[in-house]
């Protein structure tokens, strides 16, 4: 059964998760393929003991993950945890189940220190300055095809990700010190911040790649849920404008 892609075709709020939440009840898994916690996706959650609706404004987590689908966000998406655990929270306060959203293990994780190095670039470009979001998406895809990023499935074995942790954070810190008169960052605290969170994200943790494609040969209903949209991406969007990955259907084959 072929997939479903819902993108957006301008730059972004075009509705795409009021689609992605009407879609999401037919469906069997929906998929986050691209982008990170830079775009937001404003759902209506009925609260029915209080007979009154809210509002739930999600950054990272797929829009159809109010529906009973399971919910992927894909190998191509930059994660950061943080935002992932309070977004989470955010929806088990209301009653709502999770136990269904996972993360693909080859998710890069957006580190504090790209959150920093995002604003500080765009600080350094003064009245050229892009746009950003300040969310680190920018950097946490530079050092993914740079090849010196941190990935989900890295927190499996925490020792390996301490070892890895160290080389990246004493790499930045030479960048953030002699560039931008930063201090950088402890290595030891960022240990303690990621031993902290780290039991909540294991059970999360899936080789997403196999889940999408055994639902897809079960002949079962995925869809694909893009972020921001055409006129944002990487490749054929108003460059330098635009955002750091490949919001458009193309985006599918690599990110999910």
């Amino acid at each position: 059964m072929p997939g479903y892609v819902v993108v957006g075709t301008q730059w972004g709020d075009e509705g795409k998760g009021k689609v992605v939440d009407y879609l999401g009840s037919r469906m069997d898994a929906v998929v986050r393929f691209q982008g990170g916690n830079n775009a937001g996706h404003t759902v209506v959650v009925e609260d029915v003991p209080m007979g009154q609706n809210h509002k739930v404004v999600l950054h990272l987590l797929p829009s159809g993950v109010l529906q009973k689908a399971a919910c992927i966000i894909g190998p191509g998406v930059v994660v950061d945890p943080f935002v992932f655990l309070e977004e989470i929270k955010q929806l088990e306060d209301r009653g709502l189940q999770t136990d269904h959203v996972k993360i693909s293990d080859c998710s890069h994780i957006i580190m504090p220190y790209h959150v920093r190095l995002d604003a500080l670039i765009e600080a350094s470009l003064k009245d050229h300055k892009i746009g950003t979001t300040k969310r680190g998406i920018g950097p946490c895809y530079a050092d993914k095809y740079s090849r010196q990023g941190l990935r989900m499935g890295d927190l499996l074995d925490f020792e390996s990700f301490k070892k890895k942790l160290k080389i990246a954070v004493d790499m930045k810190n030479v960048t953030f010190q002699r560039v931008y008169d930063d201090p950088g960052f402890s290595y030891e605290e960022l240990v303690q911040q990621f031993a902290q969170i780290r039991e909540a994200l294991l059970p999360r943790i899936i080789n997403a790649q196999i889940e999408v494609n055994q639902a897809l040969d079960a002949n079962k209903q995925v869809l694909f849920e893009g972020a921001q949209a055409a006129m944002l991406d990487i490749n054929y969007g108003n460059y330098p404008y635009v955002t750091s990955s490949s919001p458009t259907s193309a985006g599918v084959c690599t990110g999910a």
